[in-house]
C-alpha cells in the first residue's frame, strides 16, 4: 500500500505524538502540507454543504414517491415508476460528456473568461441537440416499449411525456454543472439537488390535486421542469459570469468533444451495467414488482448521499492538482477523502439494512417485499463508497478512454448475468446482478488508478470505522428485538449512532479527519455567531 510519504508524513511512529489512539500510522495535524489541508477544507466544506443539499433533495423524492404511492396504487405506480427510470436513464445521456467536460476545463480556463464561455456554450447546444432527438426517438418507440414491458395503455403517452422531459433535465444538469465546476457548491446544490426533485414534487401533486392520473402526473412533471429549465440558464450565467457563446468554438471543439465523447460512450456503458436491472424488471416481471423496485432505489439512494456529497468538489480539486503535476498531494486527498466517505456511509447502510422492512413499509404494505434485494443491494453501495471517487479521479487524470473500455466491458457482462438471475431469482436477481457490477467496475477503477497514476487510497486508518460499524450493528439488531414496531426505526438508529460515534472515538480518528472536523465547525460556529450578532 502506498505509505503517503508524499503527503506530509512518513508513517513513523512518532507522528501519533500528543495523541492517545491514534494509529501509528497516522500523521500530525500540524505536519498536514498547506496544500493538502485546503483541499481537504475545499472538498469537506463542499461535502457538508452539499450533504444538506443531497438529503434535501431525497426527501423532496422520497416525499414523491409517497404521494405517488398512495394517489396512484400499486399498478399505476408501477406504470410511472418504469416510464420514470427510463427517463433517468436517457438523462444520463442527454449532455453527451458535457458535464464532466466543464468540470475538466473551466478550472483550467479560469483566467480566460472566453474560453469558458465557448466550452459552456458547446455543452448547452450539444445537450440541446442530443435531448430533441431523443424526445423524438422516444416518441417513436414509446409503443413498442411499452408492449415488451408492462403492457398497459397509460404506459405509451406517459414515456411520450418524459421524452420530452429528458432535454429539460440536461438544461438543468449544465447550468448545475456551471456552478459546480467553478467552485460554487450551493448554486449546483440550488438547482440540481433541491429545485430539480422539488419542481417534480409540485407538478405531480398539483396533478393528483386536479384529479389526474399516471399519465396527468407525467405532464405536471414536465411543465414544471420546463419552467425551471428556462431560468436555470440564464441565472447560471449571470451568477458564475460564465457566459455561453459559439463564437469561435472549432478552436475548442475538438478538445472538448475528445473529452466529452468517451465519458459519454462510458455513461452509454453504465446504463447497460448499472441500471439494465431497471429495465429487466419491466421487461420480465410485473408493473407491481417495478413499483416495488423503485421504491427500494429511493433508499438505495439515501446510502450514495456521503459519495455523492464528496465528490461535489473533488472532481475540479483534483483537475487543478494533477494538472499542477501535484500528484502525491492528490493521493493523500484521495486517501483521507475516501476514509471520510467510508465513516460517513457505514452508519446509514447499518440503519437501511436493519429497519429496512418499516422503511419500506412507509410506502405500503406490497412494498415491503422489497427488503432482499435492498440488503443485497447495499453491498454493492459499501463496495462502490469504500473506493471513492475512482471514476472521477480516472477522467480528471485524462484516462477517460480506459473507463470507457472497461464500462462497455463490464456492461455486456452485467446484462447477461443480469437477466439470467432476474429469470431466476425476480427482484432479488436485479439487486444481484446491479450489486456485482457496482462491486467489480468499482474494484477494476482502483487498480487502474494504482497503475495508471499511482493513487492508492487504503490503509489500516480503514480499520477504525469498520470496527466502529460492527458495534453499531449489534447495537442497532439488540434494539429492534427489544422494541416492537417502527418506533424501534427511530430509537435503534439513535441508539447505534451513538454507539458508533463511541466506538470511534475510543479507537481513534485520523488527525487529517479531526483537523478537517475542527477546522469547518470553526468556521460554522464563527457564521453563526456573526449571524446572531446582526
Amino acid at each position: 500500500m502506498n505509505d503517503r510519504s508524499g503527503a506530509g508524513g512518513d508513517g513513523s511512529a512518532d507522528s501519533a505524538s500528543g495523541a492517545d489512539t491514534v494509529p501509528e500510522d497516522a500523521v500530525p495535524e500540524d505536519a498536514v502540507p498547506d496544500d493538502e489541508r485546503e483541499a481537504l477544507l475545499t472538498i469537506a466544506g463542499g461535502a457538508v454543504i452539499t450533504a444538506g443539499g443531497v438529503s434535501g433533495q431525497r426527501a423532496l423524492t422520497a416525499a414523491t414517491e409517497f404521494a405517488l404511492t398512495r394517489g396512484l396504487g400499486p399498478t399505476a405506480y408501477g406504470v410511472y415508476a418504469l416510464a420514470w427510470r427510463i427517463a433517468q436513464l436517457l438523462s444520463r445521456l442527454v449532455t453527451f460528456g458535457s458535464v464532466p467536460a466543464l468540470q475538466r476545463y473551466l478550472p483550467e480556463y479560469a483566467d480566460d473568461s472566453g474560453r469558458q464561455g465557448v466550452v459552456a456554450g458547446l455543452a448547452y447546444a450539444t445537450t440541446l441537440g442530443f435531448g430533441a432527438a431523443i424526445a423524438a426517438g422516444v416518441w417513436l418507440a414509446a409503443p413498442r416499449i411499452g408492449a415488451l414491458t408492462v403492457e398497459d395503455p397509460a404506459f405509451p403517452p406517459t414515456m411520450r411525456a418524459f421524452g420530452f422531459l429528458v432535454g429539460l433535465l440536461g438544461v438543468v444538469m449544465v447550468a448545475s454543472a456551471v456552478f459546480r465546476a467553478v467552485g460554487s457548491a450551493r448554486g449546483e446544490i440550488a438547482f440540481n439537488k433541491l429545485l430539480r426533485p422539488g419542481v417534480r414534487l409540485v407538478g405531480a401533486v398539483a396533478a393528483l390535486a386536479l384529479g389526474y392520473s399516471v399519465v396527468g402526473v407525467a405532464g405536471g412533471i414536465v411543465v414544471a421542469t420546463a419552467l425551471l429549465a428556462a431560468v436555470a440558464a440564464p441565472l447560471s450565467a449571470r451568477v458564475t459570469g460564465v457566459v455561453p457563446s459559439l463564437r469561435g468554438f472549432r478552436r475548442e471543439a475538438g478538445r472538448f468533444y475528445n473529452h466529452a465523447a468517451p465519458v459519454a460512450m462510458s455513461s452509454l456503458g453504465k446504463v447497460f451495467q448499472n441500471r439494465v436491472d431497471v429495465l429487466l424488471v419491466g421487461a420480465l416481471l410485473t408493473a407491481t414488482a417495478a413499483g416495488v423496485y423503485n421504491v427500494v432505489l429511493v433508499l438505495i439512494a439515501i446510502a450514495w448521499i456521503p459519495l455523492l456529497s464528496f465528490n461535489q468538489l473533488l472532481p475540479p480539486v483534483a483537475s487543478d492538482l494533477y494538472a499542477d503535476d501535484r500528484v502525491e498531494t492528490l493521493n493523500a486527498v484521495y486517501a483521507s477523502v475516501t476514509r471520510q466517505i467510508v465513516t460517513t456511509v457505514i452508519p446509514i447502510l447499518a440503519v437501511l439494512a436493519v429497519f429496512g422492512r418499516e422503511l419500506l413499509g412507509l410506502f405500503g404494505e406490497p412494498y415491503v417485499a422489497g427488503y432482499l434485494p435492498l440488503v443485497v443491494y447495499l453491498g454493492g453501495v459499501f463496495v462502490g463508497s469504500a473506493v471513492g471517487a475512482t471514476g472521477w479521479l480516472l477522467m480528471m487524470t485524462d484516462h477517460q478512454y480506459a473507463r470507457m473500455a472497461l464500462d462497455w466491458l463490464l456492461a455486456a457482462l452485467n446484462v447477461a448475468l443480469t437477466y439470467a438471475f432476474v429469470v431466476r431469482y425476480g427482484l432479488v436477481g436485479a439487486a444481484l446482478g446491479t450489486s456485482l457490477a457496482i462491486a467489480v467496475q468499482n474494484a477494476v477503477q482502483v487498480v487502474l488508478l494504482r497503475h495508471f497514476e499511482g493513487l492508492w487510497p487504503f490503509d489500516r486508518t480503514y480499520l477504525t470505522p469498520l470496527a466502529a460499524g460492527g458495534a453499531a450493528l449489534v447495537a442497532m439488531r439488540a434494539i429492534r428485538e427489544a422494541v416492537p414496531g417502527r418506533a424501534a426505526v427511530v430509537v435503534g438508529a439513535a441508539g447505534g449512532i451513538a454507539v458508533y460515534a463511541g466506538a470511534l472515538h475510543a479507537i481513534g480518528v485520523d488527525p487529517r479527519d479531526r483537523l478537517v472536523a475542527r477546522e469547518l465547525a470553526g468556521r460554522y460556529r464563527a457564521a453563526l455567531a456573526e449571524r446572531l450578532g446582526r
